[in-house]
């Protein structure tokens, strides 16, 4: 997987000195389960009210998992309320970053503070702590064997969120960048009882036959230049064994499984920033239960994450005609669990 990581790396080297903001003490949970089972134990009642609640600010929880210690980060908007369900939005960090990393990269902390959400992090699994990855599927066999099960991460995380947070079950949301772009289409596939809509950025399918329990709209952010995850699919100079859909295969297996028409509705956004990007949207359907594909495609961008300049220059364009922060809460909105 070289070359995917080449971009996260030289982010991950230029961005590590800026951690995560630590308002409070992380709250941990110290779980252990006896069994290869990928759920959490049977404490979590307990632990929870042993647990400081998170307030508005950062904090961070561990977990193990399949007798794996796992981690992810949250950012708690200074107007939540205790009192009242609110939407979440997890944002799944590249391959060979991390959770700390993706929320100066993606900027989606000052989203969530602005609009009210709850931002989590997931950490993947690695080096150190720093390079981490998702087993989003698209490896062989002998690439893959004894990765953990992420599916199974995600779900005990949103079980574990929910014993200190009031969270709305109806509204989570996944994103990601890369490779975490790539775990939200398993996400929508394996977990469509937990993950109402997903908006993967620069991140493609690795599985041809998705089979999710319900429609699942998705929101998908691509430059024609990314070189790193090519629009067109594998050309040589993805990463060496990897194997993933283009854009275009990405979106029509979602219109199959979400029933929308594949000839789209277009739509030009204006060149407000004149930075050699152009971007169009391009929507399929509405189809069933309203379930929409929407593909953001943006002519001379990189492996970038829209409305935010690019940290490093070899990952190409960064489109500033619009936010993907701003696109991505506005779907989001749009697509409770139905």
């Amino acid at each position: 997987m070289k070359q995917l990581l080449i971009t996260p790396l030289a982010l991950s080297a230029f961005l590590c000195g800026h951690t995560f903001a630590a308002e409070s003490p992380a709250v941990t949970t110290n779980r252990t389960d006896k069994s290869d089972e990928p759920a959490i134990d049977s404490k979590p009642a307990l632990e929870a009210k042993q647990a400081q609640t998170p307030g508005p600010g950062d904090h961070e929880r561990k977990l193990t998992v399949a007798k794996r210690e796992r981690s992810y980060l949250i950012h708690v908007p200074p107007q939540y309320d205790p009192k009242k369900p609110t939407p979440v939005v997890l944002v799944l960090h590249g391959a060979g970053t991390n959770g700390r990393i993706t929320a100066r990269f993606t900027g989606m902390n000052e989203k969530s503070d602005s609009a009210g959400f709850i931002a989590i992090y997931p950490n993947g699994t690695g080096s150190a702590g720093l390079f981490l990855t998702w087993n989003a599927g698209g490896l062989p066999e002998h690439m893959s064997r004894g990765k953990p099960d992420d599916v199974a991460f995600i779900r005990a995380l949103l079980d574990d969120l929910g014993t200190v947070l009031n969270v709305d079950p109806q509204r989570v949301h996944a994103s990601g960048m890369s490779n975490g772009g790539m775990m939200c289409y398993k996400l929508a596939a394996e977990l469509s009882d937990r993950i109402a809509s997903i908006a993967p950025v620069a991140g493609t399918m690795t599985t041809s036959d998705p089979k999710p329990r319900r429609p699942v709209p998705v929101l998908h952010f691509h430059g024609t230049a990314d070189s790193f995850v090519p629009f067109g699919g594998p050309n040589g100079r993805g990463p060496r064994g990897m194997t993933f859909k283009s854009v275009e295969e990405s979106i029509l297996a979602w219109c199959r499984v979400n029933g929308c028409p594949i000839v789209p509705a277009i739509q030009d956004e204006p060149d407000k920033a004149e930075d050699g990007t152009r971007v169009r949207r391009k929507t399929y359907g509405p189809g069933k239960d309203g379930a929409e594909v929407v593909l953001i495609e943006i002519t001379g961008g990189g492996h970038t994450w829209p409305g935010r300049s690019p940290l490093v220059g070899f990952i190409g364009k960064s489109t500033l005609d619009i936010s993907a922060n701003d696109l991505i809460w506005e779907f989001f909105q749009k697509h409770p669990l139905r």
